[in-house]
């Protein structure tokens, strides 16, 4: 795993200044865009998948849809979308959580989560938690069982572990990267 981690690194790379001053982000175009990077990536969060025994993959919007998919087909286990209120058709089960200064909503297709589903919620970076925290509850809204949050990275210096602890409910949190 090791050797996987630093390819990993190496394929992500660092934007001063963006998306305004002081903010170092976390660029992962250039991983995406090595094949080597991606499907290593793929596996990962496939084998993830697997060991926690998911049978479904909820990629959060928009790059956990970037990450999830490749991985639930590699998995062999379904993928659900979980979206920004009013982007999807249909009956939706949403749930709102509190950002830093206001409010967002995030929905499911009332329908893609049913009892006996073991979910892992996948997305590229664990910030400050707000939106891993709000699909876990969404998932066990719908009766599904939370199998484990996986991440590509998890930026150790903001709360979001601290924040997803009790959300957890003794699931696991996985990041492939910690800085």
């Amino acid at each position: 795993m090791t050797d996987v981690k630093e390819l990993l690194l190496s394929r992500i790379r660092d934007v001063a200044d963006y998306p305004e001053p002081g903010v170092l982000f976390k660029d992962i175009t250039p991983l995406l865009a090595d094949p080597a990077a991606f499907t290593a990536l793929t596996d990962a969060l496939a084998e993830l998948t697997v060991r926690h025994g998911a049978t479904k993959i909820v990629g959060l919007e928009a790059r956990g849809f970037i990450l999830g998919a490749p991985a639930a087909v590699r998995a062999g286990v379904g993928f659900i979308p979980v979206r920004k209120a009013g982007k999807l058709p249909g009956a939706t089960l949403s749930q709102t959580y509190d950002l830093e200064y206001g409010s967002a909503e995030i929905e499911v297709h009332a329908e893609d989560l049913a009892a006996g589903d073991r979910v892992m919620v996948i997305d590229d970076v664990l910030a400050t938690g707000g939106t891993a925290e709000a699909s876990l509850q969404l998932i066990r809204r719908a009766g599904a069982e939370v199998a484990g949050v996986a991440v590509l990275m998890e930026l150790s210096f903001l709360p979001g572990r601290r924040r997803l602890e009790s959300a957890l409910a003794g699931a696991p949190l996985e990041a492939l990267i910690t800085v």
